[in-house]
């Protein structure tokens, strides 16, 4: 609900008011922010049910990727994968939030980009920059048990990649977003 402050970030980011309303349409377009006539923008509040939507369709196009993957991965993107693994295991031990979550985003689009499906890929990438703060949150309670359970989660992709096991795969991913949407719901709630 906070309103855009496009003076201030015209004088930040060295430019125009054009090309700052130009990104502002962009964010509205991808449903990040509310273009207001004659009075500016504002980032758009996005209620519970709205979450509980986009994390549903997201989830959908994550059991497809992760159908997809193990099918298509090749073994140095699994290779790879594990690597990306080893190294998030590496963040959660330290408890460092960041750069868990800068691994596992890796994780995911290298499960998108091993489905070898650009469409899929297109509409991934829209979904999951909208849901991002929210997933990032997710885990934000690092003492809790969704971060623990987050973790076996991927585990367990890994081992289903490994023994190609698509349908596996696809239930697993599936349930690890909505999971994350609880979550979050579960958040809000107590909000």
């Amino acid at each position: 609900g906070q309103r855009v402050p496009e003076r201030q970030l015209c004088e930040m980011l060295g430019v125009s008011r054009t090309p700052l309303r130009e990104a502002l349409k962009a964010l509205a377009s991808e449903g990040l922010v509310e273009l207001l006539p004659n009075r500016g923008a504002r980032v758009r509040r996005i209620g519970g049910s709205e979450i509980r939507e986009l994390f549903e369709i997201l989830a959908g196009l994550e059991a497809l990727a992760g159908r997809l993957a193990a099918e298509r991965m090749e073994e140095k993107e699994l290779t790879e994968m594990e690597t990306l693994h080893l190294q998030m295991y590496g963040c959660y031990l330290a408890r460092n939030l960041a750069g868990y979550f800068r691994l596992n985003q890796r994780i995911h689009g290298l499960i998108v980009k091993a489905t070898e499906n650009a469409a899929l890929a297109g509409t991934y990438e829209t979904f999951t920059r909208r849901l991002a703060p929210y997933r990032y949150a997710a885990n934000t309670d690092v003492y809790g048990a969704r971060w623990s359970d987050a973790m076996r989660e991927h585990e367990a992709m890994l081992e289903l990649l490994k023994r190609r096991d698509g349908a596996g795969m696809a239930d697993l991913m599936y349930h690890h977003l909505m999971h994350k949407a609880e979550t979050i719901l579960g958040l809000m709630q107590e909000a």
